[in-house]
């Protein structure tokens, strides 16, 4: 037995509620899909660091072809394609794009209009491009950091509420989730590092539920913090099975996350997929495979079949797990 600690706060009264949760439940079964995805040897994936679904089920993945992480991080953009797109059943690629386009890439979401957004860890900035790679809108400024309104330092990921305000973890460098609109428009913002509610220690992954709650992947802090729209604190999610989150998704009232372990030398790829509200994890397995010099889970999305996409940043794949 292993337990996830909730922390709810409601205006000056705390409750601390102990979840005791087995790893053992089965409700939800996921079998690894083989030869998914379907790529030639002209297509290779680098380190694949984002992975999100569009409204027909495509997979969007986000990779560093021929790069690999380095810091300090180089000058010169990725002069491959970055951005794959497959078809989730045959595992086929349909479209690639973001050739010299970026430095150093790690985030990527998928908005209700199919708009592609991502963070370039290496020039500081979000990008948002059209479904065919058309660039719509940039935030940040190109290889400039800072912690103001219009400056990002190594962010880190994208979610959107359902008005289409956009949330972004801000990440590496600095410890704060900021909001925009959709427009770009700065909104608000909130954190600051430590480990007390509503500080940070790299906020690595970030997803949003139905009901407009933000769920902050704190990684260094090995925990998930959720708050309201307007940045208030509402609970914590916090235990041994939970590892390390780099990357969460949400969807129909489940939390799943990739849990990437210690970098340099105990990294991972485990997935937790826990139940909101409910009293126990659901599942969790190794996301890893024999055959495997390393590993490191670095994010997950969920098809609109509830299947299952890892992305594996140092196997420098995604894996497909289809539920039985």
């Amino acid at each position: 037995m292993s337990k996830v600690i909730y922390f709810y706060q409601r205006s000056s009264l705390s409750l601390l509620i102990f979840l005791f949760i087995s790893s053992c439940n089965t409700s939800q079964s996921y079998t690894l899909v083989e030869n998914w995805p379907n790529l030639s040897h002209n297509n290779v994936l680098g380190q694949v660091t984002g992975v999100g679904v569009n409204s027909n089920n495509q997979i969007v993945v986000f990779h560093r072809a021929d790069r690999g992480w380095m810091d300090p991080m180089p000058d010169e953009k990725i002069k491959l394609p970055t951005i794959y797109i497959f078809d989730s059943e045959t595992g086929s690629l349909a479209n690639s794009w973001g050739n010299n386009e970026f430095i150093m890439p790690h985030g990527l979401s998928v908005d209700s209009d199919d708009n592609i957004w991502v963070t370039d860890v290496g020039s500081h900035e979000v990008k948002k491009f059209s479904s065919n790679g058309k660039l719509l809108l940039t935030l940040g400024e190109y290889m400039i950091s800072s912690n103001d309104q219009n400056h990002f330092a190594r962010p880190t990921g994208v979610a959107f509420d359902s008005k289409g305000d956009v949330y972004i973890s801000d990440g590496y460098w600095n410890t704060r989730v900021v909001k925009y609109s959709k427009e770009g428009n700065y909104i608000l913002q909130w954190g600051k590092p430590g480990d007390r509610p509503g500080e940070f220690n790299l906020p690595h992954g970030i997803a949003i539920d139905s009901k407009d709650r933000i769920y902050v992947a704190d990684r260094s802090n090995s925990r998930i913090q959720v708050f309201s729209s307007n940045g208030t604190f509402i609970s914590e999610l916090k235990g041994d099975d939970l590892g390390r989150p780099f990357g969460l998704a949400v969807l129909n009232h489940r939390i799943y996350l990739i849990d990437g372990g210690d970098q340099p030398d105990k990294t991972r790829s485990s997935v937790v997929i826990i139940p909101i509200g409910y009293d126990e994890i659901e599942k969790t397995f190794d996301a890893t495979l024999r055959q495997d010099r390393q590993n490191l889970g670095h994010d997950i999305a969920v098809g609109l079949d509830q299947s299952l996409y890892v992305a594996d940043a140092w196997a420098k794949t995604i894996r497909k797990y289809q539920l039985k």
